[in-house]
Parts: structure tokens; C-alpha cells; sequence
């Protein structure tokens, strides 16, 4: 879920899955420390350049060099302190050439002189403050991004591209701004029972869908290996959350278990229905035959889950999701993404190698993002899985 991991994997979430305004928004929260400083002085110059064509083309009756406070302006939304006092030096040289080219700088007309060069320089001295104020903003915000990356360190671990006869491909996105923070969770882990999987999405968002993520994904690693059956796994779990997750929180959840090779258990708690593609292309969704609350709620219902079998064999590839895929809105329409209707060639063949399975997931985001408009509103998680071993 988070692109924090043990060991480097290609499955995992990087820049590269991110929508083209949201690598826009990271680039402005760095301060901009990725662009090179030509670029950075680009507008102000182009600023500088258009004032004096203004003033030169305009003739000498027009004295337009005043106009040329626009630059630290301009400057400080994008230059250090000490790079704004260069680029506005040109600026300030400019002013001179063009005060001579208006003649306006003869003993009867240097007090316009007088007045536009001072307006500069005090205009120039207060955007460089403004610059400073805004790079110690963006120290702020890169000191808690760093405090954050280390709690999901020590929180959440991602599994690598293969858990024992599993193929993975991943992605994630989060609607915290600024940060890939979020609710939705997963976990993969060979235990002596199996292949187990658990996808989750947390009720809510930001650090407090995080600490419910991390009680769930802690009790499934402890529990996924002590209990020989998925219901007693999601049992140990629902207590988990009942104890220690705030009041009202729940959380919807689907385990999948992978002992037998050619079938698959499946255990489903309020989530979004997993859809199993065949080699062809053919689409099916697995609906539970008995569905169950979400975890966190068990104690408003009654009886216990039921989990259920699924052929799944080698060449198939199961595709599992939270429920910010399926409810992601059309970008004109409104209309939810019709991910049964749209994933069966999108991932066609993917069970073919890592790399196959890899473009695949890339093909489903990116046809998400089609979708929506390159923006996602809510938490999204897309887990593609193949099995190695042939039923």
C-alpha cells in the first residue's frame, strides 16, 4: 500500500503511477529543488523581456519602465533569496536603459527615475524575504513527509514481487494531499498454511486510517500464521480492531488463501468483489455466497462468515481492488469506473511472466485515470495476482 519496503520491488507504487497534477503538487512541495535554475528564472525573464519590448515599442512618450516591479514578484514564487537578487539586478539594469532610451533621466524628469528605482529595490527586498518564508514552508513539509515515510517503515511492510507462488503487481494512490498516506491496505505472506492474502480499505483517511491500517495488517501477519483456517485468521483480527481501532471504525476486507494449486479460498468481509480473469480474457466476478460485515461490526451481526472455493489456475489472473477504483467518477458523466466491464483485455496474457503482469496493472491505472481525468478522489489499491505453480 505504501511505496515503503524491505526489499526493492518493481510492483511497488512509485512517481511513475502518479497522475500528472499530483507529480505537479510533490515538484511545488519540494520547493522546486528538482528544476534547474534556468528554468526556475525562466518567468521572471520572460517578465523582464516584455516590459522593455513594452516600453521600446510603445515609443518614447510612454514611459513603461515602472512596469518592471512585476519581476520579484514573479521571481519569489520560484527563485532561492540569493537567485532573486540576480535575476532582479537585470531587471534593475533594465529599468536604467529604458529611463535613458524615455529620457527620463535629465535633471527635469529624474524624480520618475527616482520613484521607479526606488519601488524596485524596496519590491525586491521584500520578495526575498517571501522567498526565504517560503523555502523554510517547504524544510517544514519535507521534515514531516521524512517523519511520515518512518512511521510506515515501522508500520507497514510490503511484501516483494513474489510470495512464494505468487506473481504481484501494485498500485496505489492517496487522496491525503501531498502524501500517499491512506486507508487501504494489503498484505501477502507464506505461511505454513499457505499463500495468504488480505486487501483492506479503512472507513475514513490520512493518519488516522493509517493507525487502523496498521492494527489490521499486525494482527494478520501474527494471526496468518498461527491459525490453520482463514475464518479463525479473520476472527483474531475482528478482535483486534474491536480492542484497540477508534470507536465507529471499521473496516471492509477480503482474505484469500492459496494451498491447493488450481483453487483458491476466499473469505470476504463487506469488500469489493474480487474478479478472476481467464486466458482469454473473460471476465468473472466473485460474488460471496454468503456475504459478511465489515470488520469491526461482527458484534452487530449473527452467526459467523463463510469462506468459499474458486478454481485458479495458472494461466488466470485474480484482480482485487477497494472500492476507490470501483466508485472513481467519470471526468464528464459522473458514472462509477466499470472495472468488470473494462479489465478482462486490459490484463489479457498477464499471467505469462512478472513483466507481462506489471504492464498490465499499469494498463488498468492508467485506464482509471482515463476514467476520472488523471485525478483520483478517494483511496485506490489495484492488486493483480498469478500463480507459478499449474493446477
Amino acid at each position: 500500500m505504501f511505496p515503503i519496503r524491505r526489499a526493492q520491488s518493481p510492483t511497488a507504487p512509485t512517481a511513475e503511477g502518479l497522475p500528472p497534477d499530483r507529480k505537479r503538487g510533490a515538484l511545488l512541495a519540494a520547493d522546486l529543488q528538482d528544476v534547474p535554475f534556468w528554468r526556475r528564472a525562466t518567468p521572471a525573464a520572460v517578465a523582464i523581456l516584455l516590459v522593455g519590448l513594452a516600453d521600446l515599442l510603445s515609443g518614447k512618450d510612454r514611459y513603461l519602465a515602472p512596469l518592471m516591479t512585476v519581476v520579484p514578484t514573479i521571481a519569489a514564487l520560484t527563485l532561492r533569496p540569493l537567485e532573486l537578487l540576480l535575476v532582479c539586478s537585470f531587471g534593475l539594469f533594465a529599468v536604467f536603459g529604458l529611463s535613458h532610451y524615455d529620457e527620463v533621466d535629465n535633471v527635469n524628469d529624474e524624480r520618475f527615475l527616482y520613484g521607479a528605482m526606488v519601488s524596485y529595490l524596496l519590491l525586491t527586498v521584500f520578495s526575498a524575504w517571501v522567498a526565504h518564508l517560503r523555502m523554510r514552508r517547504a524544510a517544514a513539509f519535507a521534515a514531516v513527509s521524512s517523519v511520515a515515510e518512518a512511521a510506515q517503515r515501522a508500520l507497514l511492510r510490503l511484501p516483494g514481487p513474489v510470495v512464494g507462488p505468487l506473481n504481484l503487481a501494485v498500485r496505489y494512490v492517496s487522496a491525503a494531499d501531498a502524501s500517499r498516506i491512506g486507508g487501504d491496505l494489503y498484505s501477502v505472506l507464506e505461511t505454513p498454511h499457505g499463500t495468504r492474502v488480505a486487501v483492506g480499505d479503512v472507513r475514513g483517511k490520512g493518519l488516522g486510517a493509517v493507525q487502523t491500517a496498521a492494527v489490521v495488517l499486525g494482527a494478520f501477519r501474527e494471526a496468518a500464521y498461527d491459525e490453520s483456517g482463514l475464518r479463525g485468521v479473520a476472527a483474531r483480527i475482528e478482535a483486534s480492531v474491536e480492542r484497540h481501532a477508534p470507536d465507529g471504525e471499521f473496516t471492509t476486507a477480503l482474505f484469500a488463501e492459496f494451498r491447493t494449486p488450481g483453487v483458491m479460498e476466499l473469505l470476504q468481509y463487506g469488500h469489493v468483489p474480487p474478479i478472476r480473469v481467464d486466458p482469454d480474457g473473460g471476465v468473472h466476478v466473485l460474488d460471496a455466497p454468503d456475504p459478511w460485515v465489515p470488520l469491526g461490526l461482527g458484534r452487530l451481526a449473527a452467526g459467523e462468515p463463510a469462506s468459499w472455493d474458486q478454481p485458479f489456475g495458472g494461466e488466470d489472473v485474480l484482480v482485487l481492488c477497494t472500492d476507490g477504483v470501483v466508485e472513481a467518477r467519470h471526468r464528464r458523466d459522473g458514472g462509477f469506473y466499470p472495472l468488470a466491464e473494462r479489465v478482462g483485455p486490459l490484463v489479457r496474457g498477464a499471467a505469462r511472466s512478472s513483466a507481462e503482469l506489471e504492464a498490465a496493472v499499469g494498463r488498468v491505472y492508467a485506464d482509471l485515470l482515463e476514467h476520472t481525468g488523471g485525478e483520483l478522489n478517494d483511496d485506490a489499491l489495484l492488486l493483480l495476482i498469478t500463480r507459478t505453480d499449474q493446477a
